[in-house]
């Protein structure tokens, strides 16, 4: 059988892996229209900041490694066209110049996002840059050591805008974060978290200029010079776009079903509209645990899990897309947070009546000082109000307790309650815990409110 596989970073790299797994003999061609293969965006904020000094580094595989496994890796190679009646893609090879059509048996699409464009005057300028991919990293490095640049605008507060910010401040510029929602990272922490990391970003020079709208660009001799928005100018001497993404899937349209976002449609075994096509990653939806429903969540985790799956069916093993429960985390200078499922902040938009517990506390016993590892923590249960079935939690300290969310996110994928939690078997060792688990602790919390409210 012969696979072709479009896309080489998490899900596309996970298919591979995954047939590689189960049927080694399989005939792989592996495409990506870049010219280095399996760039890992999510360590971008480890090599601007000198944590991993090559950024060649930041990949899953080389080309080297994939063809001595048997893979046929071709760089530089687009994939212009789907013929699915024929069974055939069109490549173009910009390295060369020449044009062929390729068979195949199965076919993966992991043709991921590319960073969405504002629509406003002036988004063509130079020194407006973007955060995704190998050579917007290089570009930007040379940014952080670029004695001209002082002020620097990002635009979004999600999670690649606070890199963004976080990595340019450290660098000694001056940071303004302009975001349209009211809040930095609300679409991921709750009010409690985000007023306390937008303190320590404004101690660290990033100015937060929320629930503004950006209205254009500005500029000398063809620079961006200043950031316009409906309530401010923000003078740029470089901007770096976070405000979203759009999937890739503009040669697909007449081929494979796509919703009105440009999704690619598929059914749970990862099937498009178009037999023997496949698609997984970020221009998919993928199933949300809390809710039952498709949902948006770009995240690596759930692409490479597609990318499992999808190499499971295309080889004859039918089995359905596990349902995901949305688990990110990231460190926002001395902060580490991480959050999984619902939010309050989330849940209206996702039609979720909820209740939440939130619980704030030492994760080690008092008698340990801060000297030898204790510290605060904050922790926020979000449960079903009718039943205590656990929807989601956030939780955040300056010390890493971050892996606790795993928890939490299987609670959400098992449907377990806040009573399966309450008196849940957590190890302790006062070098490490609690006696009682702040899971627990809280978990009892929303026990006592379900108690008396129904």
């Amino acid at each position: 059988m012969k696979v072709i596989v479009v896309g080489s970073s998490h899900g596309g790299y996970e298919t591979v892996r995954g047939i590689l797994a189960a049927q080694p003999d399989t005939e792989i061609q592996w495409y990506e229209q870049g010219d280095f293969l399996s760039f890992l965006s999510c360590g971008m904020q480890l090599y601007l900041e000198g944590k991993v000094k090559d950024v060649n580094n930041v990949s899953y595989a080389t080309p080297t490694d994939m063809r001595a496994q048997g893979v046929h890796v071709y760089l530089n190679s687009e994939i212009s066209q789907v013929q699915p009646d024929q069974h055939q893609v069109h490549v173009i090879d910009h390295a060369t110049g020449q044009e062929r059509d390729e068979s195949y048996d199965k076919l993966v699409l992991s043709v991921g996002a590319v960073p969405a464009v504002l629509p406003v005057p002036g988004h063509d300028l130079k020194n407006i840059y973007a955060m995704r991919g190998r050579d917007w990293a290089i570009k930007l490095k040379a940014k952080t050591v670029d004695p001209t640049v002082k002020n620097v605008v990002v635009i979004g507060s999600g999670y690649i805008g606070i890199e963004a910010a976080e990595v340019f401040a450290k660098a000694g510029m001056h940071v303004t974060i302009i975001d349209l929602l009211p809040r930095l990272l609300s679409l991921y922490l709750d009010q409690e978290f985000t007023d306390v990391l937008t303190k320590t970003m404004v101690d660290h020079g990033i100015y937060p200029a929320v629930g503004q709208s950006i209205q254009s660009f500005e500029g000398q001799d063809g620079h961006v010079t200043k950031v316009v928005t409906d309530q401010a100018e923000y003078a740029a001497d470089l901007v770096v776009t976070a405000a979203g993404i759009r999937p890739a899937t503009g040669f697909l349209k007449g081929v494979v079903d796509l919703d009105a976002h440009g999704l690619i449609k598929i059914n749970e075994h990862l099937q498009t509209s178009q037999a023997d096509v496949y698609a997984v990653g970020d221009a998919t939806l993928v199933p949300f645990a809390p809710t039952g429903k498709l949902n948006r969540i770009a995240l690596a985790t759930n692409a490479r899990r597609q990318g499992r799956i999808a190499a499971k069916n295309l080889l004859g093993t039918p089995i359905a897309m596990p349902a995901v429960s949305g688990s990110s985390a990231l460190s926002v200078f001395d902060y580490h947070f991480a959050s999984t499922g619902v939010k309050e902040g989330t849940s209206a938009k996702l039609g979720v009546d909820c209740a939440s517990v939130l619980v704030t506390d030492t994760i080690r016993p008092k008698f340990v000082t801060t000297e030898n590892g204790n510290a605060k923590v904050w922790f926020k249960l979000t449960y079903d109000p009718t039943d205590g079935r656990v929807l989601g939690a956030q939780i955040m300290s300056t010390a890493d307790v971050t892996a606790n969310i795993n928890a939490i996110s299987l609670a959400v994928q098992l449907k377990a309650s806040v009573y399966d939690l309450a008196y849940a078997d957590f190890f302790f060792q006062p070098g490490f815990d609690r006696p009682w688990n702040i899971i627990n602790v809280a978990a009892q919390k929303a026990v006592q409110h379900l108690n008396t409210t129904n």
